[in-house]
């Protein structure tokens, strides 16, 4: 034993209780959440009024359908490549847009940790 003044526990985590803990998380932060889909939703707006996206295989003006999808996929930094953007203005958008969408990344994951944490200590874990 490397501690052997120390006691092991065996507590579980309850999944439920670790779900219902990110969830009250996440509704705390529904401001902020809101916040960052508003400003999803305008950039995606401002993409496909200024944004000159194409879709690649046809060289045609995106829909908005396809312009939604591109911005969608761009917040989710998988970036297919199948809709880009033509103008500067457009360019500047889809990295405003890939910002956005690691900082929704981060805000979640971090509201996820921080769920296990507090469902953990319920649980009679000590987290040092």
């Amino acid at each position: 034993m490397d501690n052997p003044g120390k006691e092991v526990v065996h507590a579980r985590i309850q999944p439920r209780q670790a779900i219902a803990e990110f969830a009250k998380v996440l509704w705390h932060l529904r401001a902020i959440l809101a916040m960052l889909l508003i400003l999803f939703l305008a950039l995606s707006v401002a993409m496909y009024s200024v944004g000159g996206a194409v879709d690649i295989a046809t060289r045609t003006q995106s829909s908005l359908g396809q312009t939604f999808y591109f911005c969608a996929v761009t917040a989710l930094t998988i970036g297919y490549g199948d809709v880009v953007p033509t103008t500067t203005l457009g360019r500047i958008v889809a990295v405003s847009l890939g910002l956005l969408g690691v900082l929704i990344t981060g805000v979640v994951t971090a509201s996820a940790v921080y769920a296990i944490q507090v469902a953990a200590r319920r649980a009679g874990l000590r987290l040092d």
